[in-house]
């Protein structure tokens, strides 16, 4: 381990900020950043000497290799929690357009909607199993079908998600609404008692772990999908038709009460899958 590297990992453990799953991704994604300096050349670097040509460094590293602006964003983030930590908030410019990233990109052309099928009998982890059926039917994210205490989250009409198990912090509630939903919910408290998804005998950590490894043994990949359709499947109950990533009208050839109905399902469907902003549903929906 380089002596950034040290630097970097006695740092984060000072400094316990967040969920422990941001704190895991901002311990991996620094000591990916040590490494690649230290491939370029910064062989004797240490925190206290990071200046703003280090981040420039690791920025065109990450746009060379393909990363995509969102990634990039993502992991200038904990880069500038590093600054902070240090007191070098100049280290970092304030505008990523100044690194040269460019903006998100929410529109796409292809559905990324996926459905479970049969492959899902290849799971035989149980909590596994049952954190994908609640990502399918409820829109959870990996992390929040993973920390899910069922017998807290059920109101009976409602499953209300603790800030604890969320990204960003963002509580939220979603409606129950389907006999899907109710089973799925009934079979997870069977499973979890007044517990979560994780195994007493596991950490969160070692449970994204099996997650994975489960997942694509068993030929499932991009499980984020299962959050697209969800989406999908609500647009089309609150507007009655289908969005336009699933081949429904284009937003902008609605007019009068049709465009209305829209925007009121784009704001609902954002609430319930946990954004502040309804612009981001397009990515979903179209």
């Amino acid at each position: 381990m380089s002596k950034l590297s040290k630097d970097l990992k006695t740092l984060c453990m000072r400094n316990p900020d967040g969920s422990h799953a941001t704190q895991a991704a901002r311990f991996l994604v620094l000591q990916q950043c040590a490494r690649e300096l230290r491939a370029s050349g910064y062989n004797q670097l240490r925190a206290d000497n990071l200046k703003m040509k280090h981040v420039m460094c690791l920025v065109s590293q990450w746009q060379k290799s393909g990363l995509s602006a969102g990634t990039i964003k993502n992991r200038m983030a904990h880069v500038r929690w590093l600054a902070e930590k240090l007191g070098k908030a100049g280290m970092v410019p304030k505008d990523n357009a100044q690194l040269g990233i460019a903006d998100r990109q929410y529109v796409g052309a292809a559905n990324k909607a996926q459905t479970l099928d049969t492959r899902l009998e290849n799971v035989t982890d149980a909590h596994v199993n049952m954190s994908l059926r609640l990502q399918a039917v409820f829109g959870l994210r990996r992390e929040e079908s993973i920390k899910i205490k069922p017998s807290m989250a059920d109101h009976g009409n409602t499953l209300a998600l603790k800030a604890s198990w969320c990204k960003g912090g963002r509580e939220r509630v979603i409606p129950i609404q389907t006999a899907e939903q109710r089973a799925a919910l009934d079979a997870a408290h069977v499973l979890a008692g007044k517990g979560s998804l994780i195994p007493a005998a596991k950490s969160y950590v070692q449970q994204q772990r099996t997650y994975d490894a489960q997942t694509k043994a068993a030929g499932l990949s991009n499980m984020h999908g299962l959050r697209h359709q969800y989406a999908q499947d609500r647009y089309e109950a609150l507007t009655g038709w289908k969005c336009p990533k699933a081949g429904g009208p284009a937003r902008n050839t609605l007019r009068g009460k049709a465009r209305e109905i829209d925007r009121q399902a784009r704001l609902t469907i954002s609430a319930q899958l946990g954004h502040s902003r309804i612009a981001i549903v397009t990515v979903y929906i179209g």
